[in-house]
């Protein structure tokens, strides 16, 4: 199981997640910043620590397995950012990263 960052976050990019991120897997950090509208979390990098999720102001991460139905396309999105060019991540979602 991985955390998953979901829509509360698109256009409020707060880091105090990456903040408190123990491993580094949350993405984009200020300094790789490409316009990005929201944050994303590595799920191969994650270690299910959960440190992320209670300091999210919007309440946008959650456990895998907890993700409310009308976001679960973004377990999948928090995964193909880190496979994807950022055309084709625009293709799949209709939208850039």
């Amino acid at each position: 199981m991985t955390y998953t960052i979901t829509e509360p976050c698109i256009n409020v990019k707060d880091r105090s997640c990456v903040d408190v991120c123990p491993v580094d897997c949350i993405h984009p950090k200020a300094d790789e910043d490409k316009g990005e509208v929201m944050l994303y979390i590595h799920p191969d990098e994650c270690i299910d620590c959960g440190a992320c999720e209670s300091v999210c102001p919007v309440t946008a991460i959650f456990a895998e397995a907890d993700v409310p139905d009308k976001w679960k396309q973004f377990t999948e999105m928090n995964a193909d950012y880190f496979k994807m060019s950022k055309e084709e991540f625009a293709a799949k979602y209709g939208r850039d990263p």
